[in-house]
């Protein structure tokens, strides 16, 4: 990647503001977010989700707005050993600029294969380390949002994909949670830990691992993490519904910009919502049905080269987008579930041709939370984890073998 093509995160022309064009940024909420040679103008990250982020979706994400698009988590061992399925993860189009790759590992040793392979055959211009997953295949293997608990581990895994990224001069960042519950707190210790590591900078989930998604994101914690480490960047995460919460988490944390999940599930407009609240602009997108039919279209057909041309495949990828494009959308139960059911593209021209194309924007219904909260769960941990935040020798063991083998998760 040359120093010309980080300077900026570019999109289509079309896609661009005539503000942004002229590099005006009067009035913006923050300024760009600089990651080592990467400078992301609108402060927005698209966070990874498992069988969400992939290429079809960030580009649609990326039509909209402004931001720094993540892919799926791929895990170090899969990315090793060259699983079919994590090189299709790590894939980036040519338009895809910065390439963000999300890494989860366990061991130094298979972290720094892993980032080397990334170096060596130029896959990626920013790397994201994930210690925030709370899901029980990557916890109870030592991963994910148990792993900062392990301090010494943890430091060991960020230094050396630190140490690997920057003979590149690749910017690592790291995503985490509070910690494991309410008594297992890590978030201020591992961002400093991060930080003197070198990463470029730290984002923050504001609920434990046991929390999962359940309840409330505790922005404050948030804040107290921005305050802690005033010389890095510090990202918000959790609870950013729309253009609206991301200007109040700012304002309430004094964070250098956020990272939204859940919230543009079946709402990649959500990002030129973002770009213009961060500009100082009140524009906000308040698509009617015939919108949001065109660009669920538009994904299940952006899907099909992603699996290779395969149209079964694609059209069982965006079946779990149904509900979260059409919610609070007057579309029948019969038309939802055939929707749901869907198995080529001409059946879903033929489906969403039959909506209602005269029905608009449905207001508060259509906004909000999205997706499954549930309730707080059981953590499930390795033998004894709690017990110390250093490794004893079994857990030792474990670690060196335990490399989660799906990417994605």
């Amino acid at each position: 990647m040359t120093a010309e093509s980080t300077d900026t995160l570019t999109r289509e022309p079309a896609q661009q503001s005539a503000a942004t064009e002229a590099g005006a940024r009067t009035g913006a909420l923050l300024p760009p977010l600089t990651l080592g040679p990467i400078t992301v103008q609108t402060p927005v990250v698209l966070a990874p989700m498992a069988g969400i982020t992939n290429t079809a979706f960030r580009r649609l994400c990326r039509d909209y707005g402004g931001g720094l698009f993540v892919n799926e988590m791929v895990t170090a061992r899969a990315l090793v050993e060259r699983r079919p399925e994590s090189l299709r993860i790590i894939k980036h189009e040519p338009d895809e600029v910065p390439r963000s790759v999300q890494l989860y590992s366990v061991d130094p040793v298979t972290t720094g294969h892993a980032v080397r392979m990334l170096v060596d055959e130029g896959r990626a211009d920013h790397i994201d380390m994930n210690f925030g997953c709370p899901v029980p295949k990557v916890t109870r293997k030592g991963g994910g949002s148990a792993l900062p608990w392990k301090t010494r581990l943890f430091e060991s895994i960020v230094a050396t994909a630190v140490r690997e990224a920057s003979k590149a001069n690749i910017p690592v960042t790291v995503k985490m949670r509070k910690g494991i519950d309410a008594d297992h707190l890590t978030y201020i210790e591992a961002g400093r830990i991060a930080r003197d590591s070198g990463v470029a900078a730290v984002a923050l989930h504001g609920r434990t691992a046991r929390q999962h998604y359940s309840g409330q994101a505790d922005w404050s914690a948030i804040a107290a993490l921005r305050e802690s480490l005033p010389d890095i960047p510090v990202l918000g995460n959790g609870d950013i519904w729309s253009a609206e919460d991301a200007v109040a988490m700012v304002e309430q944390t004094g964070v250098d910009g956020v990272v939204v999940g859940r919230g543009c599930q079946g709402r990649p407009w959500l990002f030129g919502d973002l770009q213009a609240a961060f500009e100082g602009r009140e524009e906000r997108h308040r698509p009617d049905l015939p919108m949001v039919s065109a660009t669920l279209l538009r994904h299940a057909q952006m899907l099909i080269p992603y699996f290779d041309g395969d149209e079964r495949k694609a059209m069982q990828d965006i079946r779990k987008h149904v509900a979260w494009y059409f919610k609070g959308y007057a579309v029948g139960s019969q038309l939802r579930t055939q929707l749901v059911a869907v198995e080529s593209m001409a059946q879903l021209e033929d489906l969403l041709g039959q909506l209602d194309q005269t029905l608009s924007y449905p207001g508060a219904d259509a906004e909000g939370p999205r997706g499954r909260a549930g309730s707080p769960k059981k953590v499930h941990l390795p033998q004894d984890w709690l017990e110390s935040q250093e490794l004893n020798e079994v857990q030792r063991e474990m670690i060196q073998a335990a490399e989660v083998d799906t990417s994605g998760g």
